[in-house]
């Protein structure tokens, strides 16, 4: 069945209304992230930082999720210089608060701090960002290096880890769950990756052979998207539907880069307000069918 499709709304959603378990879960509420250092895979073995956040109720053995953050990294704009647990932006907060009242481990990786730039990167400033923090080549081995870190952890069930991430971040998903790696990579690596609002050029990496993932990858992301291309996305989609990748890709109407941030200015968008709380609904099911365990 080929599932790549344009979502349409019926009718616009309430900013607010319930969306899932939760609804619209207010960014300060919910699990107390724990600092915690790893190291990524990478040839350097980088020591990274990141946040961890453990499910109030878990089970025996629970799931776990790797959140990969965007070109701004995890700190809020507003956090002037003081980036801890208090000041992760309002998005990282509630997605990692989202699954972890699902009963999921999460991992908020920070890629940027140790390296040097703990504030992030404006838009605009891609050509001058350093090959430390390429979202093709490095950052993929941060998501490795947490998913190695999460195995480690009592009470995670290293079999069922999920991988999520934003934009540049998403980017480095999607070539994560590429499946050009050594080895059986459906059994050694993630399960199952969410790729929010990715530029999907990838460096060009996978304009000859074409792109396929090792495991289930939905991507989403809107046709008003200012900072990255919807048409790139949607040819690098179709052409690896057309190799028999898993991958489905859902575009939103109308709907602009960052559409799931809870700011006002991203809420206040009628389609941004529709395609969050759509996200949210569908999230849930996709990675508890996908990480199930087997």
């Amino acid at each position: 069945m080929f599932r790549f499709f344009i979502a349409l709304f019926a009718a616009v959603c309430v900013l607010g209304a319930p969306a899932g378990r939760s609804g619209a879960v207010a960014a300060a509420a919910g699990v107390t992230p724990e600092p915690v250092t790893f190291t990524s895979v990478d040839p350097g073995r980088t020591p990274l930082s990141g946040y961890l956040y453990r499910p109030a109720s878990p089970a025996a053995k629970a799931p776990a999720v790797v959140l990969m953050h965007g070109r701004g990294g995890i700190f809020s704009s507003l956090a002037k210089g003081e980036y801890s647990g208090a000041t992760i932006s309002g998005r990282h907060k509630y997605w990692a608060n989202y699954w972890a009242e699902r009963g999921y481990y999460v991992l908020l990786v920070d890629s940027f701090s140790l390296r040097g730039f703990p504030a992030g990167f404006a838009a605009g400033t891609y050509k001058d960002r350093p090959a430390s923090i390429d979202e093709v080549v490095n950052r993929p081995m941060d998501a490795y290096g947490a998913l190695k870190y999460l195995r480690t952890v009592p009470g995670v069930d290293g079999d069922r880890i999920g991988l999520m991430g934003w934009s540049n971040g998403a980017s480095s998903v999607l070539a994560t769950m590429a499946d050009d790696k050594p080895g059986d990579m459906s059994r050694l690596g993630f399960r199952a990756a969410l790729a929010f609002y990715p530029g999907c050029g990838l460096k060009k990496r996978y304009d000859k052979a074409g792109y396929k993932p090792y495991a289930p990858v939905q991507v989403f992301m809107g046709t008003a998207d200012e900072e990255v291309s919807p048409a790139l996305c949607t040819r690098l989609v179709e052409r690896s539907r057309a190799q028999k990748g898993d991958i489905e890709m859902t575009l939103y109407p109308d709907v602009t880069h960052g559409f799931d941030d809870i700011s006002k200015r991203r809420q206040g968008v009628p389609a941004n307000a529709a395609a969050t709380q759509d996200v949210r609904a569908r999230a849930a099911p996709f990675f508890e069918k996908a990480l199930a365990p087997r």
